[in-house]
């Protein structure tokens, strides 16, 4: 994970995958905030330019000293150069220890086990431990992770522990993120083992999460009847689950739609899907699902009046434009399939694909007055 300028945080699907708690990938999550809320990027610019001028009067005094001794010139220059990048190097450390504070009160803040970070950053440590060992301390844009765990121990040895149970969307999220990632023939077959043996721990959070990926197993090997059952079952499960909150993803419901739509009955994926837009209105994903049952079920007008409207409201979502062209080939809309191709593919930032597509659409038989209007308006818009 790591936090980018605006306030933004991307997170890789391999730590939820790495985080063996909710807790732990918590820790991640909240020393990246730490970094936003302390400003730790814009703050890294301001100081590099002002550590700029360091090098540049090193560049002046080797000059000077260039007329009595090239080596000393020389030594002037790396080390005015040297004195930049320690000091770039030393903020980073101070940042990160800072992150740490700030990560571990957000994290108790929002009722995580604090000892979360300890555990991860110790899993880090094991990880990345043939690394560290071979650069010297002073050199690490982060500070040794023994000196963090130390710090992060001492300050919570006075807080009050603070058991927390894994929620049922984190064991889902993991266990599909874990056929995401592979879903090889070999791949479905080390997770199906994996699940497996889940299920041995007779763990309730467990089991539902087993359950499901079992249940995404089945359907990437085309057997959609299996998939059904298993889902089911992890349905079951996860009302089992003492002291679970209603799940607040879309995720099983995603699920049952895919299901429905590989075992080609649409009628079941578009009842499944209205009932999942219902219950999770802002589930973008849902959203799309619902559309792809439309086309499925033949209900190409349908389709395209709805995925109109969500290009409306959600107009840098190329998946959108992607489902548009889908349906106006279905109806044999040439021209509307390549406009819509174009805008996709303009949302992805791949302008000559976008200008290619503008020139089929040109192209097309049945491109009306309207389409060509568009079309130029584009061209001048993207070239």
């Amino acid at each position: 994970a790591f936090a980018l300028p605006g306030g933004f945080i991307a997170v890789h699907s391999g730590l939820v995958l790495a985080a063996q708690t909710e807790s732990e990938l918590a820790s991640v999550m909240a020393h990246e905030i730490g970094h936003v809320a302390q400003r730790h990027i814009a703050r890294m610019l301001g100081k590099q330019r002002q550590d700029a001028l360091i090098p540049l009067a090193g560049l002046l005094l080797a000059v000077l000293a260039a007329r009595s001794s090239t080596d000393a010139s020389a030594a002037l220059m790396v080390g005015g150069e040297g004195v930049a990048m320690q000091r770039q190097l030393n903020f980073s450390r101070d940042a990160e220890r800072e992150a740490d504070r700030v990560g571990l009160q957000i994290m108790q803040d929002a009722g995580f086990d604090t000892s979360g970070m300890i555990a991860f950053f110790g899993r880090l440590q094991t990880a990345s431990r043939s690394y560290t060992e071979a650069v010297p301390a002073f050199l690490l844009t982060h500070p040794l992770t023994t000196e963090r765990i130390a710090d992060i121990e001492a300050r919570i040895s006075g807080l009050h522990y603070k058991q927390r149970v894994d929620s049922v969307d984190f064991q889902l999220i993991r266990a599909r993120l874990r056929i995401l990632q592979d879903d090889s023939p070999q791949g479905l077959r080390e997770a199906t083992v994996a699940f497996n043996n889940q299920l041995l721990q007779m763990n309730p959070g467990q089991t539902a999460a087993a359950k499901y990926g079992l249940a995404l197993v089945a359907l990437k090997q085309g057997a959609t009847d299996r998939a059904r059952s298993l889902l089911q079952e992890a349905r079951v499960a996860v009302r089992a689950v003492p002291a679970s909150e209603p799940s607040k993803n879309a995720i099983i419901p995603s699920l049952a739609i895919d299901i429905e739509l590989a075992a080609k009955r649409p009628a079941e994926a578009l009842k499944d899907a209205d009932i999942a837009r219902a219950r999770y209105p802002l589930s973008r994903g849902i959203a799309r699902q619902y559309a792809d049952a439309l086309i499925a079920g033949g209900r190409y007008d349908d389709a395209t009046q709805y995925l109109r409207d969500q290009a409306q409201l959600y107009r840098h979502e190329p998946q959108l434009q992607d489902l548009l062209a889908k349906t106006y080939a279905a109806q044999g809309k040439q021209a509307l399939q390549h406009l819509s191709l174009a805008e996709s593919y303009a949302l992805t930032g791949t302008l000559p694909a976008a200008l290619e597509q503008l020139s089929i659409a040109r192209k097309s038989p049945d491109a009306s007055f309207y389409d060509q209007a568009l079309i130029d308006a584009r061209e001048r818009e993207w070239q």
